[in-house]
């Protein structure tokens, strides 16, 4: 095994292989303890795109609350699931059937298109140039504020989608998706994420779906695979452990490097910079 992956793997807390129930239990668990230790909290709220990682985030959510409500006699509880196209979304019925699926409590709905755009507008009064691939992180960025915005009204936090496969590679939006209260996929690939939907009895179809950030409108369904040089299924196996070729690592490892910066709170003056 090389050895950043090696130290890369003890990072992402990654194990080679798991028990799928034993991590559902492990993250429902996790999300009731950061509940139940800060009784002033009692919702829970994530955006749905109708993709793995919030298909598997919001069930391991809604079954969290269904417990603490049923353990505690607490009805004030709450999962609110929140649907947040830019415009119309392509696959905006894949988003409804996972809300219907995982059975949440509350759906929000929406539209950032016009704060999108005329934030857009705003910046380019002053001479400055928004690219397609900026804006697209401007979207995730305004997508993470609403969610805050309605959090901060129902004793919330935020639940994130990130996951270790994305974690490695940085590929989400500093500030956008990737902020959140709580992370409880962290430490499983994507590989083993499907494992615990297919415990889960998830339509099969969302979670067999192509990854796609869905961000950049000059590149719409951009598969997440092409935009990162390597598949799922290789940066699974340099998780596990396994070896994949020494090209495939390279790409893995660069953007390893490249997006450290993604993976760490503002710096400070006492940070390793």
């Amino acid at each position: 095994m090389r050895e950043l992956q090696k130290q890369i793997i003890e990072f992402e807390h990654t194990l080679p292989e798991i028990d799928p129930q034993a991590e559902i239990r492990r993250s429902i668990d996790f999300i009731k303890k950061y509940l139940k230790n800060r009784p002033f909290l009692k919702t829970l709220v994530l955006g749905i795109s109708g993709g793995q990682d919030s298909t598997l985030a919001g069930k391991l959510s809604q079954m969290a609350i269904d417990e603490l409500r049923e353990e505690t006699g607490n009805d004030e509880y709450c999962f609110i699931a929140v649907r947040l196209p830019y415009g119309k979304q392509a696959d905006e019925t894949d988003a409804m059937e996972a809300i219907n699926w995982m059975k949440a409590d509350k759906i929000l709905k929406v539209n950032i298109q016009n704060s999108v755009d005329e934030l857009v507008q705003a910046i380019e009064v002053n001479d400055q140039k928004i690219t397609d691939f900026n804006k697209g992180n401007i979207k995730a960025r305004i997508r993470m504020t609403v969610q805050f915005g309605i959090a901060g009204d129902n004793q919330g936090i935020v639940v994130g989608t990130d996951h270790s496969a994305e974690n490695i590679t940085g590929f989400y939006t500093k500030y956008g998706d990737g902020a959140a209260d709580i992370t409880p996929l962290f430490r499983l690939n994507k590989r083993q994420g499907r494992q615990m939907l297919r415990q889960l009895d998830a339509p099969t179809h969302l979670y067999e779906k192509t990854p796609t950030a869905d961000l950049e409108e000059n590149r719409p369904s951009l598969p997440d695979e092409v935009a990162l040089g390597v598949t799922y299924d290789e940066i699974d196996d340099y998780l596990e452990g396994r070896t994949i070729s020494d090209k495939s690592a390279e790409v893995i490892e660069n953007w390893f490097k490249k997006t450290e910066h993604k993976r760490s709170l503002p710096y400070t003056v006492f940070d390793n910079i």
